[in-house]
């Protein structure tokens, strides 16, 4: 079994089959300098001044047109942001970001970048970086105030974490498989193979800010010499040695083998619980003519307790169906292909956006949403929840429940017609 594509369905191979490499190669979409407008709230068109039959009709005569200047590459990378759905309505402030987008960090050994509340203002409660490390580079020993739930894109990486008990954890984790880290304990990651590695973090805090960490290099030099003498037995010679900036990330060597490092640990070696789950391994469930699901939340990974996720592969045409989340916000991440996602909440507010490898979307609690693939190939995407476990639920499954005096009184449709839609959820739907 190939872990790069395992993350797409057996049938989807021949598309897909390079999905994870690809994104390290996802150019950077020079034209969408201004597409920040477009996902941070600009104004769509409202059907306040049209009749109830132009509504049902959708936009008729003149509605399109736009003789102004545009930028085309922009409208055609989000078309449904440029001219909405005749059924959006209002302003429900950003949808939309992309990490194409995004300030870059470079250094020797890698790069970084993040969508956090500052670049999607409505995500407070979630926030993402990626992040890149070429073959041995090491992102410095640190920790943080969140925790980290991530996921391998390409290569290997070799992550490594303290338990307050004194017991090391360490594994490799390869491309489609996840590592989590709970705030407080301090980790690290390498770039493992001539390929290096490339992956995705998410993090239980939109405020989160890769710029904000505690790192090793910064907590040492600043405790006075005498203090690392008496904690350590460090010399002062040994604390002049130390480096005097961060290090964050860095070119480092090939590391001994990873059987190697865990005995070399002993007794110090971590066996009980797991910070690293093999999510290339799981079987889709469900599995749908339109595409398939795999949750991973605490009960699969129990050290996962604040972030869970569900990888989402959709056929050309399939759609997740129209559900909400109960209890957290939704934070997306678009790996593969092309779709469109419209949001629906309170004050009637609805957007409609479109979405591509490398772009975050975003979801407020409760708000009623869809996700369709609308281009030739497999879009895969992740949904992140602030929460131990992924539940949704479904519009079909609701109105399937209620007794038909109440369907029929809400929706004003015939009976027959209230009861030709799915009877139950479905969570993917074909074509």
């Amino acid at each position: 079994m190939n872990p790069k594509t395992e993350l797409i369905p057996d049938d989807s191979h021949a598309s897909t089959e390079n999905t994870f490499d690809s994104i390290a190669h996802v150019s950077r979409r020079a034209f969408m300098t201004t597409a920040a407008l477009a996902g941070a709230g600009v104004a769509t068109l409202t059907a306040t001044a049209q009749t109830r039959e132009e509504l049902l009709a959708g936009r008729q005569g003149d509605y399109a047109s736009d003789a102004g200047p545009a930028n085309q590459p922009l409208i055609d990378e989000n078309p449904n942001s440029h001219m909405p759905p005749f059924t959006d309505h209002g302003n429900m402030g950003p949808i939309w970001y992309s990490f194409d987008l995004a300030s870059r960090r470079v250094q020797n050994g890698g790069w970084t970048d993040q969508v956090t509340v500052r670049e999607l203002p409505t995500s407070k409660s979630i926030a993402g970086v990626s992040m890149r490390l070429t073959a041995n580079s090491i992102r410095e020993l640190h920790w943080h105030t969140s925790d980290e739930w991530a996921i391998v894109l390409t290569g290997t990486t070799r992550i490594t974490i303290l338990q307050p008990d004194g017991k090391m954890y360490i594994d490799d984790v390869g491309p489609g498989d996840l590592w989590y880290f709970p705030a407080g304990f301090p980790h690290s990651l390498q770039g493992i193979g001539p390929q290096g590695t490339e992956f995705l973090l998410v993090f239980n805090d939109g405020a989160f800010s890769e710029a904000d960490t505690f790192l090793i290099s910064e907590s040492l030099v600043h405790l006075p010499p005498e203090v690392i003498q008496k904690n350590m037995g460090w010399s002062r010679e040994s604390f002049n040695m130390l480096p005097q900036t961060q290090l964050y990330i860095f070119e480092g060597i090939q590391p001994p083998s990873l059987e190697e490092q865990k005995r070399a640990l002993g007794d110090k070696l971590e066996t009980v619980n797991k910070y690293t789950y093999k999510l290339s391994e799981q079987r889709p469930d469900p599995v749908r003519a339109g595409g398939s699901v795999k949750i991973i939340d605490v009960d699969k990974f129990p050290v996962a307790k604040k972030l869970c996720a569900a990888q989402v592969t959709l056929k050309p045409g399939g759609m997740r169906e129209v559900h909400w989340h109960p209890h957290s916000d939704e934070w997306q991440y678009y790996i593969h292909g092309k779709g469109r996602m419209t949001i629906a909440t309170t004050g009637a507010a609805a957007r409609t956006m479109d979405f591509s490898a490398n772009d975050v979307g975003f979801v407020p609690i409760m708000a009623t949403h869809y996700i369709e693939n609308t281009g030739t190939e497999d879009l895969v995407f992740l949904e992140m929840l602030a929460a131990p476990h992924f539940i949704d639920v479904s519009m079909n499954a609701w109105i399937a429940g209620l007794p038909d005096n109440l369907a029929t009184a809400h929706t004003k449709l015939p009976l027959n017609v209230i009861r030709s839609a799915p009877q139950t959820a479905l969570t993917i739907l074909p074509k």
